[in-house]
């Protein structure tokens, strides 16, 4: 009799400890965990990352104008074009390349710049037809970035029709078990295969590919936060990365005018924390105003960062020097966010893991003795 409690005994305490160490979804470790998976991403989403101020791309325009007189190279043409992209004077970007198609035909840099400034335009067919040409002269070129940009026009025109964009480009929040939105779409397409492995190989790279979008078009898009956020969370169950997704659909809902679209992001945020709990060893659930709270304190740590980037290079333009020169010279690491937020060492979740491993093995030892000494009564 003894025995036999001992037993339910000790299988209810270690089904209890491995159910609760299955709950544990822990919040600071489980981000650092999701960051160690998705590199960049948050430092993508909330601004922290090697860019340059508006005063810098004026300042690029003007020097690039005078170099363009003397020697007329292809990539000037690409700096000046892209300065004015980035000052957001698309119709003065597209002319410039243009003008560097009519004197150096056919290169893979023009036709890639002048199918970003397309879409950003909104001629999506023009484009498309670009980025086409581009893929064609160096279909691995931007580790990949045209095909995942191409994917990408064409999932919101199967969402839209024309120019217009309806945001959200999937308004309804996805399931946290089923790849969604832009994820799912992508994984409908003949590239991808049908292994799991295979699956989430082909969505990091196009994580990666979207994150070059950001990096070098424009990081605050609603469209391409959605589209992150999207793949963030079809990565599988186990392998995603809910906080890292409802940052970059909180800052979608940031980006809008619209308070329709705002909340359609807000209430997309909210549905990744499903099963997700504010802490280890509790079931309480985490909720998005607590997963704001910290995802505003990163943006402000972002904007006191880029507030001292301004800085640095209004006072090299004021002082004559060469901003290029000065920029690589003193920023030539890039930052990283939310670095208060890593731990050293082991993490806790692997600790409480490892103790659960132990105390099941240790349970079916006991038992196996148990049982030995049953037989021999």
């Amino acid at each position: 009799m003894f025995q036999r409690t001992l037993r339910v005994a000790c299988f209810s305490g270690c089904v209890f400890i491995s159910v609760s160490c299955l709950a544990c979804l822990w919040d600071r470790d489980t981000l650092a965990m999701e960051r160690q998976r998705f590199p960049t991403v948050l430092e993508l989403i909330s601004g922290k990352f090697l860019r340059h101020s508006p005063d810098f791309y004026r300042w690029r325009i003007a020097r690039t104008r005078e170099l363009l007189k003397s020697d007329a190279k292809p990539e000037l043409y690409d700096d000046l074009a892209v300065a004015h992209e980035k000052l957001g004077d698309t119709d003065s970007a597209i002319r410039v390349t243009l003008e560097k198609e009519s004197t150096y035909p056919g290169l893979y840099s023009t036709s890639a710049n002048l199918g970003t400034f397309y879409i950003h335009a909104g001629d999506f067919a023009s484009g498309l037809k670009e980025i086409d040409k581009a893929l064609a002269i160096n279909p691995d070129a931007h580790f990949g970035r045209e095909i995942y940009q191409k994917l990408l026009v064409e999932y919101l025109l199967s969402k839209n029709e024309g120019s217009e964009i309806s945001l959200p480009v999937a308004p309804k929040p996805g399931s946290l078990f089923e790849p969604c939105g832009f994820g799912a779409f992508l994984l409908e397409q003949p590239e991808a295969e049908e292994t799991k492995e295979a699956k989430q190989i082909f969505l990091k790279k196009a994580i990666k590919g979207v994150l070059g979008m950001m990096k070098f078009g424009n990081y605050d898009s609603p469209v391409l936060l959605e589209a992150l956020g999207d793949l963030l969370l079809s990565q599988g169950y186990e392998t995603d990365a809910k906080r890292l997704a409802a940052r970059a659909y909180l800052k979608a809902s940031y980006e809008v005018a619209d308070p329709k679209v705002s909340d359609a992001y807000r209430t997309k945020a909210k549905e990744c924390l499903n099963m997700q709990t504010r802490k280890g060893g509790s079931n309480t659930p985490l909720q998005l105003e607590e997963l704001e709270a910290q995802f505003k304190m990163e943006l402000n740590d972002a904007g006191l960062w880029y507030k001292a980037l301004i800085d640095d290079e209004q006072k090299w333009i004021s002082s004559g020097a060469d901003v290029q020169a000065e920029f690589e010279r003193k920023y030539y690491q890039p930052p990283a966010a939310g670095a208060g937020y890593r731990r050293s060492g082991p993490s806790i979740p692997l600790i409480v893991g490892s103790v659960c491993v132990v105390l099941v093995f240790c349970f079916f030892v006991l038992k196996s003795k148990l049982n030995t000494d049953d037989a021999k009564v």
